[in-house]
């Protein structure tokens, strides 16, 4: 079976509202994006604002929707436009919107869906890579019974049980077992809002973007005649009633007889994209919600990264004879010791190498980093990276000697644990890029055992000595 490709838009998409709380006008450009890009989101009204990448880190608030934050950028209820994109077959896209909340439309995401499926899609060059979820994952908050969880599948499917107590709303269940039949089936699902809530929304002036069109309300108690009126007023609806046999106002008429679990089951594959990746896997969620399901993501992605860092430790023989020892790393680098963080190389190739430092308490810097405490520095494990990537760069060139490596630029770097005495750093260097007129680009990730240390993307340019 040949392997499925990465996918992105044909060519943008722009769709127009306005948002549901702050009732202001809204545009959103939906972009093509490159390979590996994944799902982020560009504020066009704050200059100098950041991409803020559909990951579930950067989720700040989840009372109204979900909402995603990097510095002072914010994109709120982003839930339906993630899971159209999730569904439609893409995996890179660029959002951009001038405003903080994405467009409500008519409350669901049949809108976005049909102007994705009028520009189509195009195919990349990247395979497409998913996480294959192990057995079972959970995520349980009693208090609530909110129960969420994930078991292994050979593709991917979802499946929704609300359940609210109330006459109004009985038990509801829904599936999606092919995303084939999201346009149809899940998309045109709009938000469901209980009248009390409604009314609290009023009163905090929220829902100024709101209209009885893209909601549907349910009636779960006796409603006073002043707060008919006083609904009337704020959407302008002089004809609203009960519709008893269905306990809701007749705004609207309901699509589907199970409406409101279709829609949180929008709501929870829009959620589930902040995994950073496709799964396979069945998501089985019981009285779902924004919080739930964003803190279900965490705990599938946590796993998901711990896996990935797992499979990409260095399988090597810390016992067999290196490629070069500290003589013949001498004979590559122009460091020395005190400054010589590299003990062995223990594999190279045009594209990647493999370095060894064994660390103790002999070190110069547990002198003073930190007495009684002693802790390898992160810049110096980076330096040690550094010290590896640059015997792979000149043994790009027939006369290495006369070569010396500067750095540029250092991105990304992330330290996740503590290096100290006894522990043996493992170092894995390789190429983003072949080198081209000097300039090496890197990415380094540093191991003790099978936990990363440290990691960072590194720019540096070969110069000859003068």
């Amino acid at each position: 079976m040949p392997q499925e490709k990465q996918r992105t838009l044909k060519k943008p998409v722009t769709i127009t509202g306005v948002g549901l709380h702050s009732g202001q006008k809204v545009t959103m450009n939906i972009l093509p994006a490159p390979v590996n890009h994944w799902y982020k989101f560009k504020r066009t009204d704050l200059e100098g604002s950041k991409l803020i990448a559909a990951v579930a880190e950067n989720v700040t608030d989840t009372s109204r929707g979900t909402t995603l934050q990097v510095g002072d950028a914010a994109v709120s209820t982003v839930e339906h436009i993630l899971a159209s994109l999730f569904a439609m077959d893409i995996d890179n896209a660029l959002i951009e919107i001038d405003n903080v909340e994405m467009p409500i439309l008519d409350g669901s995401a049949l809108e976005v869906v049909k102007a994705i499926a009028e520009v189509g899609t195009v195919e990349q060059d990247t395979d497409r890579v998913y996480y294959e979820v192990p057995k079972h994952l959970a995520y349980v908050d009693k208090s609530k019974k909110i129960e969420e969880m994930v078991v292994s599948s050979s593709g991917t499917k979802y499946t929704v049980l609300i359940d609210y107590d109330m006459d109004v709303l009985p038990l509801q269940l829904a599936s999606l077992h092919d995303l084939k039949h999201f346009a149809t089936e899940v998309a045109p699902c709009r938000t469901f809002v209980f009248l009390h809530e409604l009314e609290q929304l009023v009163k905090h002036n929220l829902v100024k973007g709101g209209d009885l069109d893209n909601a549907i309300v349910f009636v779960e108690k006796n409603v006073s005649t002043e707060v008919f009126d006083d609904l009337k007023k704020f959407f302008n609806k002089p004809d609203i009633k009960i519709i008893e046999e269905l306990g809701i106002l007749n705004n609207i008429e309901l699509r589907f007889r199970n409406e409101p679990a279709r829609h949180k089951l929008l709501d929870l594959i829009g959620d589930m994209t902040l995994v950073g990746a496709r799964m396979k896997g069945h998501v089985i969620a019981h009285r779902p919600g924004h919080r739930a399901n964003v803190e279900f993501a965490k705990v599938i992605r946590q796993r998901m990264l711990e896996e990935i860092a797992t499979k990409d430790v260095p399988k090597i023989d810390l016992n067999a004879p290196p490629l070069f020892d500290v003589e013949g790393i001498k004979t590559k680098i122009p460091h020395r010791p005190p400054f010589l963080l590299v003990d062995k190389i223990m594999e190279m190739s045009e594209s990647h190498v493999i370095g060894v430092k064994n660390v103790t308490m002999n070190e110069e810097f547990f002198k003073g980093h930190f007495p009684g405490n002693p802790v390898m520095p992160g810049v110096l494990q980076v330096e040690a990276m550094a010290q590896c990537g640059g015997i792979l760069a000149l043994s790009s060139v027939p006369d290495p000697e006369n070569y010396l490596t500067f750095f540029m630029k250092i991105d990304n770097v992330k330290f996740r644990q503590k290096v100290v005495p006894g522990d043996t750093l493992v170092f894995k260097l390789e190429l983003l890029s072949p080198i081209r007129r000097g300039l090496v680009n890197m990415k380094g990730t540093a191991y003790v055992g099978n936990q990363i240390t440290c990691e960072a993307e590194m720019l540096a340019q070969l110069a000859k000595k003068s």
